[in-house]
């Protein structure tokens, strides 16, 4: 018998498994054929090749050396260079603590033969020394400024030839010490779990045994109240692979948490963190202040922002921060001009892009502290935050780097139940939030669906007229090239399985991460636009609208080429999205890019539950 043989078919198969097979490497693994997108710049350095090659006739200083004389947590250091023989490869790297120990440095391999590298933990950040002066390679001279964040211990700043590659060994500089190494840092804020309470995170050197952590809060003028803290860290052992447990771990201190409960609604309260020593003098931090939330129903302007997707990125320009989260400083920039007119911050998923490198989380809480002390802060859990094979994640890539959550859970409070279930709801004013884990099962029947049409189902839509559910990946809608090619335009199963709760329960807004763009659809149910209307929806809207805000500040997604009938407006650029509820009967969202804090994009709602 003869064989026909299709081959359009055949070739259309074969072509679909090669994209198949691009999509899973960099769309969740973010590489392909070997270049890595948003590669974490520490990542790139062969850490266990280090060799030492220390020469007489090089110098490095750095100056000043004592910094935060006065209280400050973040200083810029001068670094001097010169070198004997300056190559383009040279670069200067910024360890912490400031001492090299080999002996706790384990051999690469189970092999006798191999030797316990020189070094065995990344540097903090680096910078190339070429980049500071184009003479270099003919004078061996520069000067470089690296900005330092109070991080619990000391540093000194290293000089390697051989690029990042083969790096060699060549000048140690003299360390540098804050006054205080391990003062309290870094607050962030969140909401607790009730909505007169308000949670204090922030991160100290400071172990239990050494002192109390509280919180000294109030009104302005008034009695100062002293709430203690609970404390938490974790070790090496905690994490679940590479580099987390290897060349990215540091040790990340100790993390304090207080409540401030009972408070009045949108009050003004001034607090600072500390400790009681045991000798029973207080160390204080800097004054901070935050407005409490007003009461859930109350009707007053509440403005809350939300993105995902932000990462850090370095104001000195070390680690080549033009080539990683190139968006991220401009966001969080635009957010602190704004900060008078902004009541609350969700940062749903991917949230440092640390990967493993565990130093680039008190970078990160740095970055960020001048809006997380001053406006609850809250999180959702991503893909860059929880993934990790066989560590109970529902996605099994390797995105974590090996933190597989521990970090997002310690570093961050939420009001969840259990932190390894990173789902709960929040209420603030008019709105009901509805937070989902996208990296945790969602499937009709699991825990987490039925906690969500829980969450969905209680809210009492007169007093919170506006429901938002959130999650980090794209549970709705996208149109992102590498979704609209598996013909999901959305993780697959998600709306098979949510869609109906979200029709079901009148959801105002879903907003999402993970796809590092913008995108509004129209109310949309099975697919189908349920209003002609594009920008002024008022009376039963009926279907649900979904926003995409992932350009917080990685890299950003391509769009597929055709644009589907439900996709109202679509960005390929780095924003944020600001919603307004002015009262029980009118919300205004704006899409604004992180560039110049433009609104490029904005919808209204305008509808009455009474």
């Amino acid at each position: 018998m003869e064989m026909v043989v299709d081959v359009k078919k055949m070739w259309g198969v074969a072509l679909l498994t090669v994209l198949n097979f691009f999509f899973f490497s960099f769309f969740f693994f973010g590489s392909v054929d070997g270049f890595v997108m948003g590669e974490q710049p520490l990542s790139k350095i062969a850490i266990h090749r280090i060799t030492l090659g220390l020469s007489n006739s090089t110098s490095i200083t750095a100056s000043p050396i004592l910094l935060g004389s006065n209280g400050e947590d973040t200083e810029w250091v001068n670094v001097d260079l010169d070198h004997d023989n300056p190559s383009a490869g040279d670069w200067i790297g910024v360890f912490s603590p400031a001492s090299f120990n080999s002996s706790i440095c384990s051999p690469e391999s189970s092999d006798s033969k191999d030797k316990a590298p020189y070094i065995c933990t990344a540097p903090i950040k680096y910078k190339f020394a070429i980049d500071s002066n184009s003479d270099y390679k003919k004078t061996g001279k520069a000067s470089l400024k690296f900005q330092i964040i109070n991080q619990r211990a000391d540093f000194a700043f290293v000089l390697f030839s051989g690029g990042l590659s083969k790096p060699k060994l060549v000048a140690v500089s003299n360390s540098v010490t804050f006054a205080n190494p391990k003062a309290p840092v870094y607050p962030r804020l969140a909401l607790g779990r009730a909505w007169n309470e308000m949670a204090v995170t922030w991160t100290s050197g400071y172990d239990i045994h050494e002192g109390v952590p509280l919180v000294k809060w109030g009104l302005q003028g008034g009695q100062q109240k002293r709430s203690f803290a609970a404390t938490s860290t974790f070790t090496k052992n905690s994490m679940c692979g590479s580099p987390a447990r290897t060349v990215g771990w540091r040790d990340p201190g100790f993390i304090h948490t207080s409540f401030l409960s009972n408070l009045r609604p949108n009050a003004r309260y001034y607090y600072r963190m500390g400790l009681l020593l045991s000798n029973g003098s207080y160390l204080w931090s800097k004054a901070y202040s935050f407005r409490s939330s007003p009461s859930p129903g109350q009707n007053s302007l509440q403005r809350v922002i939300i993105f995902g997707d932000l990462g850090k990125a370095e104001r000195d320009g070390s680690n080549e921060y033009n080539n990683y989260q190139p968006g991220s400083l401009n966001t969080t920039n635009q957010l602190i001009k704004d900060l008078p007119n902004i009541d609350i911050v969700f940062h749903i998923g991917d949230i440092t892009y640390a990967n493993g490198y565990l130093s680039q989380w008190d970078q990160f809480t740095s970055q960020v502290e001048p809006i997380a002390s001053t406006v609850p802060y809250m999180i959702a859990s991503g893909n860059h935050e929880r993934d990790w094979p066989n560590s109970g994640s529902f996605y099994d890539g390797l995105d974590s780097g090996g933190e597989c959550g521990v970090l997002a859970e310690t570093m961050y409070y939420s009001p969840v139940k259990n932190r390894d279930k990173f789902w709960y709801s929040t209420d603030y004013g008019m709105f009901h939030f509805c937070v989902a884990d996208s990296e945790k099962d969602w499937r009709e029947g699991t825990e987490q669906y039925k906690f969500l049409e829980h969450c969905l189902a209680s809210v009492n839509r007169k007093k919170q007229p506006w429901l938002i559910f959130t999650a980090h990946r794209v549970l709705g809608y996208s149109s992102e090239f590498w979704y609209s090619l598996e013909g999901s335009f959305g993780e697959p199963g998600a709306r098979e399985s949510l869609e109906k709760l979200w029709q079901k329960y009148k959801v105002d807004v879903a907003f999402f991460g993970h796809v590092h763009n913008y995108e509004r659809t129209c109310p949309v149910y099975q697919e189908q636009c349920l209003n002609p209307e594009k920008s002024r929806y008022s009376g039963t809207v009926n279907g649900t609208i979904h926003v995409v805000v992932g350009g917080g500040g990685s890299h950003r997604s391509k769009f597929s080429d055709d644009i589907p009938n439900w996709s109202i407006y679509r960005d390929y650029d780095y924003g944020f999205v600001k919603m307004t509820a002015f009262n029980h009967s009118s919300l205004l969202l704006e899409y604004k890019k992180s560039s110049d804090g433009k609104v490029y994009d904005s919808f209204t709602i305008s509808k009455d539950y009474y």
